[in-house]
């Protein structure tokens, strides 16, 4: 006696569709290891290069100068600067001690940098604050002065400071021939690139190279301020100072704090401009403090003295920028209560 077996084409369907669902809702819950991967990892992997080159570029070096710092290197060892005998903290001793030459001309080069740092930032940021505030309004011709003001900006650095170069020229400069030879505001052509007008030159160059930074970052910071709190202001009648006092400013504060470190930094740190503007030995008045450890390290060859200038330096803009984002961010907080 035999059984037959019977099935129905439909509940075979129903099953395969089930147990296939079934499959696919389990590798649903357990994606393979590539997919993990992919959703994982993906970031870091897309930073790796990123991190390569930071490595590469910025962390090795400054790690092997924080080293070279400690030893006696001189012109003797570059040949094998491992071999040079270490100092201990001798390199931080002579770069601090004011009463030897070397401590005083760092010294020396410190407050120039100060002084140089202070007027670079302060007339940038007035500059492109005056030029973001008047450029905010729809008048003809806008597009064009904005496009005209950040020519200095876009331009190469070394290209730009070597036409400032040229015009600051004694006997064919444009400078002096504007001033002596045109107007007659001197009586005989002036030395812009040496003795005491060199910190103004250098202070004009860097102005005209940082201001539209300034103004960039301020002309987006005012698209921020809503119309309706002029409109308010003016009607209330306050003036153009008023609505700049009570309304420009305090709306721009986030982006004038980020501003003004950016532009201590980058004007503390500034090589390219003196280099080029008065070459490896720049005058007395303009002795940036990047130029004199370029010099005490790549002229007199003492690499060992050139480092420890160059921790200090990282330590000062380091300790500085701390404390501007100490008291920033308690102002913040304070504003915000």
């Amino acid at each position: 006696m035999t059984a037959t077996v019977i099935t129905d084409p439909e509940v075979d369907k129903s099953t395969s569709r089930g147990t296939s669902r079934g499959t696919g809702g389990a590798r649903g819950r357990l994606p393979r290891i590539p997919d993990r991967i992919r959703q994982g990892g993906l970031p870091y992997l897309l930073l790796l290069p990123a991190v390569l080159l930071e490595l590469l570029v910025h962390i090795v070096p400054m790690v092997i100068g924080i080293v070279m710092s400690f030893r006696q290197l001189t012109q003797f060892f570059i040949g094998n600067w491992g071999a040079a005998p270490w100092s201990g903290l001798d390199n931080y001793k002579i770069a601090v001690d004011i009463n030897a030459p070397i401590g005083e001309a760092l010294l020396h080069s410190f407050l120039v940098t100060c002084v140089f740092t202070f007027f670079s930032v302060g007339l940038a940021w007035l500059l492109g604050t005056a030029a973001a505030i008047l450029l905010q309004e729809s008048f003809r011709g806008r597009g064009v002065l904005r496009t005209i003001f950040l020519v200095p900006y876009a331009l190469p650095v070394y290209a730009a400071v070597i036409t400032w170069a040229f015009m600051f020229q004694r006997d064919n400069g444009m400078i002096n021939h504007v001033l002596h030879d045109q107007l007659g505001i001197t009586d005989e052509p002036s030395f812009w690139l040496i003795g005491d007008n060199s910190l103004y030159t250098l202070i004009i160059v860097s102005v005209w190279k940082g201001w539209p930074f300034a103004f960039l970052m301020l002309m987006a910071g005012l698209q921020n301020i809503p119309r309706e709190l002029y409109e308010a202001a003016s009607i209330d009648g306050a003036g153009i100072w008023q609505q700049i006092r009570r309304i420009t400013l305090p709306s721009l504060r986030p982006v004038n704090q980020v501003l003004v470190l950016v532009l201590f930094l980058w004007t503390f740190n500034d090589f390219n401009t003196p280099f080029v503007l008065f070459g490896k030995s720049a005058p007395e008045n303009a002795d940036l403090i990047s130029i004199h450890i370029y010099q005490s390290s790549f002229v007199t060859w003492n690499f060992g003295t050139g480092s420890a200038m160059s921790v200090l330096l990282l330590l000062f803009l380091l300790l500085v920028t701390a404390v501007y984002l100490f008291f920033t961010s308690r102002g913040r907080k304070g504003a915000d209560v």
